[in-house]
């Protein structure tokens, strides 16, 4: 009798799982296409940049609205995985998806991951009723939404399954979502592989011999990476703070936001700190980038956050840490393509809290050869970032949080 109520559970969740994987895989393959041609769309017609106020204004409208419950984006789902309360409403997943669009084709600074997982983590939680799952379950399905969501948007199923894990505090995760994370992530990144939505590809062409002094100069980006890591997500709180403290009416703050834009754009002249960014992150990796490129794309990309536009961070940060990196690589003895690498997951590293899926990201995308110099960027950089990441309700917990602790402890002390 045991076995076959196993065998139910077992097929019960290999099915939620092939559900989670193929919807959320669809989603993230209509959502790449989408992106892409609105950004082509924006390139081809610089024009439509001047409309970005009145794009902001739209997305403010129909958030303070329609989707108060669902405004807070990547946050929502973490909140829902610590304290379970109610299912994640469907609406999440068209009006983030129709949002960041809207961003991008207006010439925001945005990424693409936060609309991924939401989508995928609204998805995921509609089945929590079907299959009349407890509140434990749920949060099982939050872990396979967040999970295929990355998986599917970035096509690292590994990193994906891995940083679901991780940002939702590693000791918490039971051995049942560990394995069922993997699985989806692969289903979903193979939905996308099956509708032929390809992904951007980078290279590490060389790779140095591991010595005392090249592990010491990694150290030293590390801390670098770590830092800007810091700098990029206290940024964008400071702009949404700002934002709300000075606007009281919710629907002005990405029109207000939208004009500081429009005009910052004109008067710099180009527009490559808009957008992903992708073009400038593949020239990272064998072009020195200015010692301030990285700066903008900081300043842009809080800004158009912190004033209420739709998108995520991770891209911006591969975008601040690539062009970082390459830009180190004019004083620093080792390959631009490595420091471009390293750069590019180990300030996502800082800002999530989440060393080791940016450590299995950077093999999956660079290749295993690069593994040590990347885990150890990582490293460092998350533990020299802070305790503030991107997402607020974040839970740090583990080593790092000890670590701040004891600080915290001395410094008392020492009052």
């Amino acid at each position: 009798m045991n076995l076959k109520k196993n065998l139910i559970l077992v097929a019960k969740w290999l099915f939620i799982c092939v559900l989670i994987g193929v919807f959320s895989g669809c989603a993230s393959a209509f959502f790449l296409v989408s992106l892409e041609w609105v950004t082509q769309f924006r390139e081809h017609h610089n024009w439509i940049i001047w409309l970005l106020p009145m794009g902001g204004l739209s997305i403010g409208l129909v958030y303070h609205y329609y989707g108060t419950d669902v405004v807070k984006g990547n946050n929502v789902l973490l909140e829902e995985y610590e304290n379970p309360q109610k299912i994640i409403p469907f609406k999440m997943a068209p009006m983030v998806l129709i949002s960041t669009l809207i961003t991008h084709l207006f010439g925001g600074s945005a990424g693409r991951e936060g609309t991924a997982v939401q989508m995928s983590g609204a998805i995921a939680d509609q089945f929590t009723k079907l299959f009349q799952l407890n509140n434990s379950d749920r949060k099982t399905l939050i872990i396979l939404g967040i999970s295929a969501g990355f998986a599917s948007v970035f096509g690292t199923p590994l990193a994906g399954a891995i940083f679901a894990l991780e940002v939702l505090y590693f000791s918490k995760i039971s051995l049942k979502s560990s394995v069922l994370s993997f699985l989806v992530a692969y289903i979903a990144y193979f939905t996308v592989e099956i509708l032929q939505v390809k992904h951007t590809h980078y290279s590490i062409p060389k790779i140095p011999e591991i010595t005392i002094t090249n592990l010491a100069w990694i150290s030293i980006v590390g801390v670098l990476f770590g830092l800007a890591a810091m700098l990029f997500s206290r940024t964008t709180h400071f702009w949404g703070k700002l934002f709300s403290k000075t606007i009281t009416y919710p629907p002005l703050r990405p029109f207000v936001g939208g004009l500081v834009l429009v005009v910052a754009i004109y008067l710099i002249g180009t527009t490559k700190y808009i957008g992903l960014g992708v073009p400038m992150i593949v020239e990272s990796f064998s072009t020195p980038n200015a010692s301030y490129d990285f700066l903008l794309k900081i300043l842009f990309t809080g800004f158009t956050l912190g004033a209420g536009f739709k998108g995520g961070e991770v891209t911006p940060l591969f975008f601040v840490g690539a062009t970082l990196g390459s830009a180190l690589s004019l004083v620093i003895p080792l390959p631009i393509a490595l420091l471009a690498g390293m750069g590019f997951v180990a300030v996502f590293s800082g800002a999530t809290h989440t060393p080791i899926a940016c450590t299995v990201m950077g093999m999956e995308l660079f290749g295993f050869e690069s593994g040590i110099f990347i885990g150890l960027a990582c490293l460092i950089a998350y533990f020299s970032s802070g305790s503030v990441g991107i997402y607020h309700s974040q839970i740090v917990m583990g080593a790092k949080h000890d670590l701040y602790q004891r600080f915290k402890r001395n410094n008392l002390r020492d009052l």
